[in-house]
């Protein structure tokens, strides 16, 4: 199961999106064009604004409405990447050199807010006061959770973790796919659903990636291999471990080399099974997702949906 096979009802529109991203690049003064193009068009797999798309499907499909808010949802997306990169120093993201690398702090931080303000200006070109507010509400918590993550390293707590997870990813899947929901002009029980089933899938994402942090190689990942850890941010896999009786000693090595200590704590846990734990928690979420939209009608996209939380639970790369 590939992802362009699941967004297939959609996967005509979604080179529309992609369109309105590369018109942002080459109407963006020509100094930032190149940096723009480095973190904008890096080949990813688009899956906010298919969530867009795909919610907005259900009912009054008007893609004069969907298309830029679909573009703007890819925009803060990775706009939050930039900056992320730029505070936690990163030299990588999807394989390349990060634009902080390249091009420097300053302008990392600089081209994050232009991608910032391009995405609230495709937001609000449907005119719907809902959407910019949810748009606004959504970056609010985003930020919130990137703060909160900088001044709390080292942080054990299971609740904790879960709620930055809210923070700074499953709110942004949750507004993709509540917006779309309102600018087909759904009934409100089927934005609801749609936001739920946003945040779980979110949440069931975001755990993917901190496994993968572990058990995928550099190349793959496009960054550092157990990178969070290295920064002092304790995700599932990492909480979960220290919980165990070897946990003690994991805090020991982390406490002395703590290069040696991260490279050697990865690998408990790579060899450890709380890696299938984890997995257990991502499948519980993507059935959260799918049990959220199941009183929605039996579709094709109901079966895209359905499909997308299954691709995230067995996602290993």
């Amino acid at each position: 199961m590939t992802v362009a096979s699941i967004f297939e009802p959609i996967q005509a529109d979604l080179y529309r999106v992609e369109e309105r991203l590369e018109q942002v690049v080459e109407a963006a003064p020509v100094q930032m064009r190149e940096q723009l193009s480095h973190g904008l068009m890096n080949g990813g797999k688009r899956i906010r604004p298919a969530l867009t798309l795909l919610a907005g499907k259900f009912h009054d499909y008007n893609l004069e409405l969907l298309i830029p808010m679909a573009a703007s949802m890819e925009l803060l997306h990775v706009a939050t990447l930039i900056h992320d990169d730029t505070v936690d120093r990163a030299d990588l993201r999807h394989g390349k050199m990060s634009i902080n690398r390249v091009w420097g702090d300053s302008s990392a931080v600089l081209l994050g807010d232009y991608l910032f303000a391009n995405s609230a200006y495709l937001a609000a070109e449907p005119k719907n006061l809902r959407v910019v507010t949810l748009f606004a509400q959504t970056l609010m918590t985003v930020c919130t959770g990137e703060l909160e993550e900088s001044v709390g390293p080292f942080n054990e707590d299971r609740d904790y973790y879960f709620q930055m997870i809210r923070n700074k990813t499953a709110s942004l899947f949750a507004t993709a796919a509540e917006s779309g929901g309102v600018l087909s002009q759904a009934p409100e029980e089927v934005i609801q659903s749609l936001s739920s089933y946003g945040c779980s899938l979110g949440t069931a994402f975001q755990i993917v990636d901190d496994v993968l942090d572990f058990t995928s190689e550099e190349d793959v990942m496009g960054k550092p291999v157990a990178s969070d850890l290295a920064r002092g941010v304790y995700t599932l896999p990492v909480i979960l471990f220290l919980q165990r009786p070897e946990g003690q000693e994991a805090r020991e090595l982390l406490r002395g080399d703590r290069e040696g200590g991260v490279k050697a704590v990865a690998g408990m846990i790579r060899q450890s099974s709380v890696i299938a734990e984890c997995y257990e928690v991502v499948r519980e979420y993507c059935a959260r997702a799918c049990s959220a939209i199941e009183s929605l009608p039996d579709t094709p996209v109901h079966d895209s949906l359905i499909r997308l939380a299954d691709y995230i639970a067995e996602r290993k790369g």
